[in-house]
């Protein structure tokens, strides 16, 4: 069950894929947090800087270690409006990424759950603990409706 912290939170990261979805990009947000203090933001950048590699929780991440100065993310929370793919479940795994928090399930790519969760895998030296289904509602619309007005443009 999500707590007041993380729907506050969650919010925070609407307000990221907003600023995505004004911009034309794929509207994900994403914000990290230590000791309930937002330390980095971020949205999806693929489409602007024609990288794949650019997802929310990449930007949010290396803006994380840069203001830490680390590379471990070790009592942070990572919260984002879309579950995390395999390479951003994977990426919060090397970082050592508290907690992850997310809104809408990925029935195509989400990996902390949906079509697989890595993030839980016993395999792995690190599992992040995973919240799912946090304002899920509204961080699927704010995707729904993106991608609504990109098959009215065609």
């Amino acid at each position: 069950m999500a707590q007041d912290k993380d729907i506050f939170f969650m919010q925070m990261a609407l307000k990221q894929a907003q600023i995505a979805y004004k911009k034309d990009e794929v509207p994900i947000g994403c914000v990290i947090v230590k000791d309930d203090v937002v330390i980095a933001k971020g949205y999806n950048k693929k489409i602007t800087k024609n990288s794949a590699l650019l997802h929310a929780e990449i930007v949010a991440l290396k803006k994380a270690q840069k203001k830490l100065n680390d590379w471990h993310l070790n009592d942070c929370t990572l919260y984002v409006t879309l579950e995390p793919c395999p390479m951003c479940a994977g990426a919060c795994i090397n970082t050592r990424i508290k907690k992850i928090v997310f809104g809408a399930p990925d029935p195509k790519a989400g990996c902390c759950g949906t079509l697989y969760n890595l993030a839980q895998d016993a395999r792995f030296n690190h599992r992040p603990q995973v919240v799912g289904g946090v304002l899920g509602q509204e961080c699927g619309q704010i995707l729904s409706n993106f991608f609504k007005s990109k098959r009215k443009e065609k």
